[in-house]
């Protein structure tokens, strides 16, 4: 809690996954997964109650012996692929509720982002509040300049892929961009319920965050890639 405002984590972890199956708790560093983010999730000093949202025993069960409570188990049809984030938020809200549990504030954390730490959950909530925002959504600088990308037509012709006034620019002297990086996503639960998504109409924030933080594993090169990474430094503060 922080200004008199309560904030609940919200792990989701689903049991399926096509691109790289049982990922959520797939050992990375010696521990699974999904521990990464609950340890996070448990060391913020502002996070009142963390709780992971699945359809799966095992994920439960594994959640529960990181102290992550685990409340309710997630019905099916908000475990496919067509289910959003969203939907599976609210329902985590309403369960909650339910139970006479409230909160003004909540965030969401994949555990597909494993190197987001307590520091950058406890930064976004800071954000949020000295900026008297609704929502703050992580993101980090994109590694390729989305000028020196375009489609390419049947005919493979790249005479009109990039402006003339690209051409010979070094990647240096091009305006930075950034890109979702998947690691969290906060919101005023009030908003979103209105609105139905976290990118608030208004006073929504960035929060910046580096490149290693940012890793998000979404299938068996992103894993290697983390694996590498961990084993050459495990700081990633």
């Amino acid at each position: 809690m922080i200004d008199a405002k309560s904030f609940l984590a919200i792990i989701t972890a689903r049991g399926g996954s096509r691109r790289l199956p049982r990922k959520n708790i797939l050992n990375l560093g010696g521990r699974a997964m999904i521990s990464w983010t609950i340890e996070a999730a448990l060391k913020s000093k502002y996070i009142d109650h963390v709780i992971v949202s699945t359809d799966d025993q095992e994920i439960s069960d594994i959640s529960k012996e990181c102290n992550a409570d685990v409340p309710f188990i997630r019905p099916i049809e908000l475990a496919t692929d067509s289910a959003t984030s969203v939907d599976v938020v609210l329902h985590s809200i309403e369960e909650l509720e339910n139970n006479n549990k409230y909160y003004d504030y909540v965030i969401l954390l994949q555990p597909t982002s494993p190197f987001r730490n307590a520091k950058n959950i406890d930064d976004s909530i800071d954000l949020l509040i000295s900026k008297r925002s609704d929502a703050v959504i992580s993101v980090c600088e994109s590694s390729h300049s989305p000028l020196w990308c375009n489609t390419i037509p049947d005919t493979g012709d790249l005479s009109k892929f990039m402006d003339i006034s690209i051409l010979n620019k070094r990647s240096q002297e091009l305006k930075k961009y950034f890109c979702l990086n998947g690691a969290i996503y906060l919101c005023n639960i009030k908003k979103l319920r209105q609105e139905k998504t976290f990118f608030l109409s208004k006073n929504c924030m960035a929060y910046k965050m580096n490149k290693k933080q940012s890793i998000d594993i979404d299938d068996e090169y992103d894993f290697t890639y983390a694996k590498a990474l961990l084993s050459m430094d495990s700081n990633f503060e």
